[in-house]
C-alpha cells in the first residue's frame, strides 16, 4: 500500500510541477499549433520540454499506482499534488506562503499518512460488465441535471441583465470538471481490473484513451467556468468532486471496500477528510487571509506578492498541451512572475 501511495505522490508531483514548468516556458512561445516552426520552438525550449517530460512521467507513474491499489485510495492521495506544488513554488520559485498554506500542506500530509495507515491490500475486484452501463448512465443523468440547472441559471442571468456569473454556475462548472477528473482515474483502473480477470490486455490502452478524453473534457468545462467565474470556487469544487467521485465510483462500481478493522477504517476516513480540508485551504488561502483580524494580517506573512485578483485569474487561460490530468488554474497563475501577469 505504501508503495502505491509513494508512486501516487511522485506522479501527482510530476503532473503539477511539469505543468508549471510548461507554463513558464510558454511565456516566450507562440500559441501551440501543428506548424513545424512552432513545434520546433517548443521542442528546443528547455523549460517547456523538461516540464513536458516530467508531466508524462507523472502520468505513467499514476497508471502504475492505479494498477497496484484501489482508486478510492489513489484518487484522494493525488489531491496532495497541490501541497507538493506549493512547497516546490516556495523553495524553487521563491514564492511567499502564508500560514494557511502551511496548514493546508500539513493537513494534506497527515491525511496521506492516515490513508496509508488505514488502507489495506485487497484482492482483485470482481467487476461485472453489467455494472458499467449503470455507472455511465448515472454519470450521464447527473450531467443532464447539472447542465439543465446551468441553463436555467444562465437564462435568469440574461433576463436580469447580469454580466457576472452566479455562484451556482461556478459550482456547477467546478462539479462537472471534478467529476470528469475523478472518472478518468476510475476508467483507467477498470482496464487493469478487467485484465486481472482474464480479459484482453488491449483493454488497458482503450481505457487509458477514454480516460484521457475524460480529462480533456474536464479541462474544457473548467476553462469555460474560469473564463468569467471565480477560480477559488471552481477549483475548490473541482478538487473535492474529483476525490469524492473517485472514492464513490471505486466502491460502488469496482467493489472496493473499507478496511474491516475499526481503527484502520477510522484512519482511512479521517485521511480522506484531512486531504480534502488541506486542498480547500490551499485553494482558498488568499481569501481566508483577507478575513483574518487586521493585527494578525500584519504579523503573518500573507504571500500577497504571489496573488492577485481572483476575477482576473479566472479570465486568463492557457491551453495545456499535455493529455494528463490538470491542476487548478489558480495555482498556475500564482506561479507566474508578476511582470508576466502584467503583460498578459
Amino acid at each position: 500500500m505504501w508503495e502505491s501511495i509513494c508512486l501516487t505522490l511522485a506522479a501527482t508531483a510530476g503532473n503539477n510541477i511539469g505543468k508549471v514548468l510548461q507554463k513558464k516556458g510558454t511565456g516566450i512561445l507562440p500559441p501551440l499549433s501543428f506548424k513545424f516552426k512552432v513545434i520546433r520552438a517548443y521542442a528546443v525550449n528547455k523549460s517547456w520540454l523538461v516540464g513536458f517530460l516530467i508531466d508524462i512521467s507523472g502520468a505513467l507513474l499514476m497508471l502504475r499506482a492505479l494498477s497496484l491499489a484501489p482508486v478510492s485510495v489513489i484518487q484522494p492521495v493525488s489531491g496532495c499534488g497541490l501541497a507538493i506544488l506549493s512547497i516546490f513554488s516556495h523553495f524553487y520559485l521563491q514564492e511567499v506562503m502564508n500560514v494557511i498554506d502551511w496548514l493546508g500542506i500539513t493537513l494534506a500530509g497527515i491525511g496521506t499518512i492516515g490513508v496509508g495507515a488505514g488502507g489495506e491490500e485487497q484482492v482483485a475486484s470482481s467487476v461485472s460488465i453489467l455494472q458499467l452501463p449503470w455507472l455511465a448512465f448515472f454519470v450521464v443523468i447527473l450531467f443532464v441535471l447539472l447542465n439543465g440547472w446551468l441553463r436555467i441559471c444562465k437564462r435568469q442571468r440574461r433576463e436580469q441583465e447580469l454580466m457576472e456569473y452566479e455562484v451556482v454556475e461556478e459550482i456547477i462548472y467546478g462539479l462537472e470538471s471534478g467529476i470528469l477528473f475523478g472518472m478518468a482515474s476510475v476508467i483507467s483502473k477498470i482496464g487493469f481490473v478487467f485484465v486481472q480477470q482474464g480479459f484482453s490486455k488491449m483493454l488497458i490502452p482503450l481505457c487509458v484513451s477514454i480516460s484521457i478524453c475524460c480529462s480533456g473534457t474536464g479541462f474544457y468545462y473548467q476553462t469555460r467556468g474560469l473564463k468569467h467565474g471565480r477560480a477559488i470556487v471552481i477549483s475548490t469544487c473541482a478538487a473535492v468532486a474529483s476525490i469524492v467521485t473517485g472514492v464513490l465510483a471505486g466502491m460502488l462500481a469496482l467493489g472496493e471496500r473499507l478496511p474491516s478493522a475499526p481503527v484502520a477504517r477510522l484512519s482511512l476516513l479521517l485521511g480522506w477528510l484531512f486531504i480534502m480540508m488541506g486542498v480547500i485551504l490551499l485553494v482558498s488561502s488568499t481569501r481566508l487571509m483577507r478575513h483574518l483580524p487586521w493585527p494578525l494580517q500584519n504579523l503573518i506573512p500573507s504571500g500577497a506578492d504571489r496573488n492577485f485578483s481572483l476575477r482576473k485569474t479566472g479570465s486568463h487561460r492557457v491551453k495545456d498541451p499535455s493529455p494528463a490530468a490538470v491542476i487548478p488554474a489558480a495555482t498556475l497563475h500564482h506561479l507566474i512572475p508578476t511582470p508576466a501577469k502584467e503583460k498578459a
